[in-house]
């Protein structure tokens, strides 16, 4: 399996301790060189431009061949990237978080996972305590709503108590 990851579900997983479930739930993860830039940018946090500085075997940079010309103006580089390389390979799973690009990528008929979607499965395969997860996105400048954090809470609940 090979998905295509956007800068914002990385960025999360690195900052929460949770990025090796990448490879276990995926296998290979491709990104574009603008997530590239984006993770390795001077205001990203330290701990992600250290991991990108010497990135796991297991991640790939692959630039898209092109860019439509049909993307909305509210993407940022990152996203067309991400989006544009994922339609091309035909990846299992684009990872984005950016509702916009989300949107864009569903348009686009690609199959979507934020990061709220990778920590749900992870813990479906016990791979990860989500409610400790959850907690650390809450400590970072994650952005989700109450109602969407409780909804993943409950799903893990309901697994624990099968």
């Amino acid at each position: 399996m090979i998905v295509v990851a956007d800068t914002a579900p990385l960025n999360y997983l690195i900052l929460i301790g949770e990025i090796q479930l990448l490879p276990v739930l995926y296998g290979r993860v491709l990104i574009p060189p603008a997530v590239l830039g984006e993770l390795s940018d001077p205001a990203a946090p330290d701990a992600v431009r250290r991991w990108i500085g010497q990135p796991p075997r297991w991640l790939e940079m692959r630039a898209p061949q092109r860019i439509p010309v049909d993307f909305s103006a509210d993407l940022g580089p990152g996203e067309r990237e991400a989006i544009a390389l994922s339609g091309e390979i035909g990846a299992s799973a684009l990872l984005i978080d950016d509702l916009d690009g989300r949107r864009e990528a569903v348009r686009r008929q690609l199959a979507v996972v934020g990061t709220l979607g990778v920590i749900d499965l992870a813990g479906a395969h016990d791979l990860v305590d989500v409610p400790l997860a959850i907690s650390r996105l809450r400590a970072t400048n994650f952005r989700a709503s109450a109602r969407l954090l409780q909804y993943v809470l409950d799903r893990d609940a309901a697994r624990k108590n099968r």
